[in-house]
């Protein structure tokens, strides 16, 4: 199996994260399994569904889904060999690239021939006529440049202060506070971030501060547990765990002792 972390152009850079590339045409990878963790990000996935399919619990998946933001750990199965392109964006990329409100795909993901779109059906055809993974990033890539302009419209300055805010105080912040800055009332705030992020600001602040604790565990940047639970905030180790296995699905100490992370947030399980 092989696996590439792609940066993106310097034109997209603002929207996308990466991009990663899987590719195995081994048949014994058919009990693989991708496993996701809450990490406050949407994302795209290509699969060529004639050299493996896709499945969220029995149900099969299109070979091209856009995906939403998560609060929860999840699970993709595939059935054959990975030929698979997926890009990882910023969190306000639904709204800011596709002209979707968030919140409509949140713990959830959708066909991209369903965005009823001319634009994105061409794009799966192309994709699986595209043979180089390069040529089938370029594709998206133009794909995106494309969406943008179409949807620019959709920026708002105010949310994506927020998240940047947010992100930056690795969900230490008052959303109270930065609601006031904001000059908006809380209800306006919330409805607005939902739209734009797909989650209410308290919900996302909750997943910066549990992002941040991986960083720390995947660099093993700590003495013991409780250190990283009181550095972020949480009033006690067992606050720490609990929010953990919310997002992750396994406890501080059963990630820290795992090694099949591909890169942040993304590993693949296999029988």
């Amino acid at each position: 199996m092989q696996f590439r972390n792609i940066p993106p152009p310097d034109y997209l850079k603002d929207y996308v994260r990466h991009f990663w590339v899987i590719e195995s045409h081994h048949t014994d990878v058919s009990a693989a399994t991708f496993r996701t963790i809450a990490d406050g990000c949407p994302g795209l996935i290509f699969q060529h569904q004639d050299q493996g399919i896709l499945f969220q619990n029995d149900k099969q998946l299109a070979g091209a889904i856009l995906y939403g933001q998560a609060t929860r750990h999840a699970a993709l199965r595939i059935r054959g060999g990975f030929d698979t392109i997926g890009v990882y964006f910023y969190p306000h990329a639904l709204k800011t690239i596709f002209g979707l409100n968030a919140d409509e795909l949140t713990d959830d993901c959708i066909d991209l021939n369903l965005l009823e779109s001319t634009r994105s059906f061409q794009l799966q055809n192309r994709l699986t006529n595209t043979f180089s993974s390069q040529s089938r990033i370029d594709t998206i890539c133009s794909f995106l440049l494309a969406q943008i302009a179409e949807n620019d419209r959709y920026t708002d300055p105010s949310m994506q202060y927020a998240i940047d805010r947010i992100r930056q105080t690795n969900g230490h912040i008052s959303v109270k506070a930065l609601r006031e800055e904001l000059q908006l009332s809380e209800r306006s705030f919330e409805r607005k971030f939902k739209q734009h992020i797909g989650l209410t600001p308290k919900l996302f602040a909750r997943i910066a501060q549990f992002q941040a604790c991986m960083q720390l565990l995947r660099q093993s940047n700590y003495n013991k547990l409780s250190d990283i639970a009181f550095e972020h905030d949480y009033a006690d180790q067992s606050h720490f765990i609990r929010s953990f296995r919310e997002f992750a699905g396994l406890s501080p100490f059963q990630f820290r002792k795992r090694s099949e992370e591909l890169i942040e947030n993304f590993s693949i399980l296999t029988k």
